[in-house]
């Protein structure tokens, strides 16, 4: 038995091959009854539309790129589904790739999205060499999510406040009396507008001598040890501020190695409100960074560059809340 084809679709639905073409490309010139009449059809017969072919007809493959900084971040869950949301409304489909597995195997980041013909590309997280995008950016539309560092020219960023989002936690542990706190930084330009906000936030409250900052790798690992090397000092911190909920997560691990209730003895903030702060038995104080709207913004900066490419690339940056939990109170 033969597949349906675009014109049974037109002929079960009463109009004809060029209203189905219209309908199926989703444009907003067919009236809401011509349109339910002709999806009806569709699903009626189970026709799919050919996509190779359509892709030959439009000069688009109707695919977009999405290069992952690393895909163990839960934070990108959040903005994953925001960037697909729009993405998928407006008939885009998503390849993903992991830019760390792609680094540890030698392979090219971004070249594969150009030998399938992508129309364009979201680049999620920090990439080693953002320089590397100038020549994708050359051939397909490129927005940058969830980062900071420069991109080449016509290249959108959209990312979290993150200076604003630093002060947000620093002045809620200050307002609870705390006055040792320790940062848990993290790396790139993300980490240091957070670490830079933090001393600023302790300088303007006469603070910056109270103040500690502890490098780390932005992992669960990396939060353990920093907090150990932190908490093993005679002054050791009353407070905790971890640059993500991952680090955090870690630094939960070494107080309570060490003996130390949270929040009784130590409080402990991490930053990006992912699914495992809201997890019951952590329940972390963290920074809400808009994750799912920094997704959405970036299809939207993508969307408007395939209508009208070119031009100069911008910044967009969302605002963050904090979300007070159960693990920050006044200190002991």
């Amino acid at each position: 038995m033969r597949p349906p084809t675009i014109r049974d679709v037109a002929e079960r639905a009463g109009v004809s091959k060029s209203l189905v073409s219209l309908v199926l490309r989703g444009s907003d010139q067919v009236r809401a009854e011509k349109r339910e009449a002709v999806l009806r059809a569709a699903r009626e017969l189970g026709y799919r539309p050919n996509a190779a072919a359509r892709s030959l007809s439009e000069q688009r493959t109707r695919t977009v790129g999405v290069l992952l900084h690393d895909l163990r971040n839960p934070w990108f869950v959040d903005l994953l589904d925001g960037l697909n949301s729009l993405l998928h409304a407006a008939g885009l489909h998503m390849l993903l790739a992991d830019a760390r597995l792609n680094r540890r195997t030698g392979h090219d980041l971004t070249g594969p999205f150009l030998d399938l013909q992508a129309d364009g590309l979201v680049v999620v997280g920090t990439l080693p060499d953002p320089a590397a995008l100038g020549a994708v950016a050359a051939r397909i539309p490129v927005v940058v999510a969830g980062a900071r560092e420069p991109v080449p020219p016509g290249v959108d960023v959209v990312a979290g406040d993150d200076e604003r989002g630093a002060r947000l936690v620093t002045e809620h542990l200050i307002g609870l009396g705390h006055r040792r706190i320790a940062y848990l930084a993290g790396y790139g330009a993300v980490g240091e507008l957070r670490r830079r906000s933090f001393e600023a936030t302790m300088r303007a409250h006469g603070l910056a001598d109270l103040a500690s900052v502890e490098s780390g790798d932005m992992t669960e690992e990396g939060g353990y040890r920093s907090t150990v090397r932190l908490l093993g000092r005679p002054d050791r911190p009353t407070a905790v501020f971890a640059v993500n909920d991952i680090a955090c997560v870690g630094a939960l691990s070494a107080a309570e190695e060490l003996g130390l209730r949270v929040p009784r003895d130590l409080s402990v903030v991490g930053y990006d409100n992912t699914s495992v702060s809201r997890l019951r038995h952590l329940w972390l104080t963290t920074v809400d960074n808009a994750g799912h709207e920094v997704g959405r913004r970036a299809a939207r900066c993508l969307l408007d560059r395939l209508r009208a490419p070119g031009g100069e690339g911008r910044v967009h940056l969302t605002t963050p809340t904090l979300e007070i939990r159960g693990t920050t109170a006044p200190p002991a």
